[in-house]
């Protein structure tokens, strides 16, 4: 009985990490195909032509965000952080370089790279404010722990994660204009993508409420 007790508590510690990691799959594989692309001498088209022009930042942000998604997911399945607290900050370190790396070359592209096709001011503006409220809450995070406040560390790197696991949400918020093709335009594309973050950002304040009523551990 005891086994059984602890093997569906096991379990259900990893179905957060897992929803995320799926969450993750389809961001992880475009971006896997952008950077064949640009290594294996694909066609230059209208679409990557920005790509291939300045590869670097695009290359960086790929695989910062990827590794981020990833690694980051593994911080949510709490047994697992107090078991191995060696493992949680050494993965910390690497979160926050991966975060920021992402964050900054994505707030490069944003600026510096031609608009593509149905991007305009409004998800301009929109990627700057999230892009920058990510790196100001990965700042935080890293200001908290160091005068360890881990509770305030805790809520503002679940923040950062949950903006910079927005492209993964962003997929689930573009079905309606899969559906409805007739509707795509500048508008519509910019609300989609800012729900995405949006809905990101609200689940993560849910769960830093909900962590609010619970004993913290002094070792993070």
């Amino acid at each position: 009985m005891t086994t059984d007790v602890r093997t569906r508590g096991v379990t259900a510690e990893w179905l957060v990490p897992a929803a995320l990691l799926l969450l993750s799959a389809v961001p992880i594989a475009a971006g896997s195909f952008r950077i064949a692309e640009l290594t294996g001498g694909g066609d230059v088209t209208p679409d990557n032509a920005r790509f291939f022009a300045s590869p670097l930042p695009v290359t960086l942000h790929i695989l910062s965000s990827s590794l981020y998604a990833v690694l980051g997911a593994f911080q949510f399945a709490p047994g697992f952080r107090r078991r191995r607290p060696g493992w949680h900050r050494a993965a910390g370190r690497i979160l926050v370089v991966c975060g920021l790396t992402a964050a900054l070359s994505g707030l490069w592209m944003t600026h510096f790279y031609p608009w593509p096709n149905l991007d305009g001011e409004l998800l301009y503006a929109l990627r700057l404010l999230f892009g920058s409220a990510m790196v100001l809450a990965l700042v935080l995070g890293v200001v908290a722990i160091r005068r360890r406040d881990v509770a305030r560390h805790r809520a503002w790197m679940i923040r950062a994660y949950a903006i910079g696991l927005g492209a993964g949400t962003q997929v689930l918020t573009h079905l309606p204009l899969l559906l409805f093709p007739a509707a795509l335009g500048e508008l519509t594309r910019a609300l989609c993508m800012g729900a995405g973050w949006a809905l990101n950002l609200a689940v993560a304040e849910w769960l830093i409420r909900r962590q609010l009523d619970r004993p913290t551990p002094a070792t993070v």
